[in-house]
């Protein structure tokens, strides 16, 4: 009997900070060594699969997730995709992009000024 199976790709969770992205997916009963993360420019891209469990016996119903997954993201700024970082932790993917300096806020540093025109 076919079981009904989860359409489109997990849903991320995305934070922005004032030094990076952080991209949260959960992807409960993956292994690390079966998600691939990439950076391009501003974009990320996640792919990876649901593999069948193994078990002993006849599945009579079932609503695990299985087969490929792929999830693509535009971040809305520059990032250092050379920095970026993943780390897998209670079935949640976390991906962190970090921002390009050009992107960050910088704080302005105000002179004051005399009023004789000087520094």
């Amino acid at each position: 009997m076919p079981r009904p199976q989860p359409r489109g790709p997990p849903l991320p969770d995305v934070t922005e900070t004032d030094d990076a992205f952080e991209v949260e997916i959960q992807l409960p009963g993956v292994k690390s060594k079966d998600i691939d993360v990439e950076a391009n420019g501003q974009d990320l891209v996640v792919t990876g699969e649901f593999k069948e469990k193994e078990r002993k016996g006849v599945l009579c119903h079932g609503t695990r997730r299985t087969g490929t997954f792929e999830y693509r993201l535009r971040l809305p700024g520059e990032v250092d995709a050379e920095k970026v970082t993943a780390d897998m932790s209670a079935g949640v993917l976390t991906v962190t992009v970090p921002k390009a300096e050009v992107t960050k806020p910088r704080h302005i540093r105000i002179t004051e000024i005399n009023e004789s025109g000087g520094h």
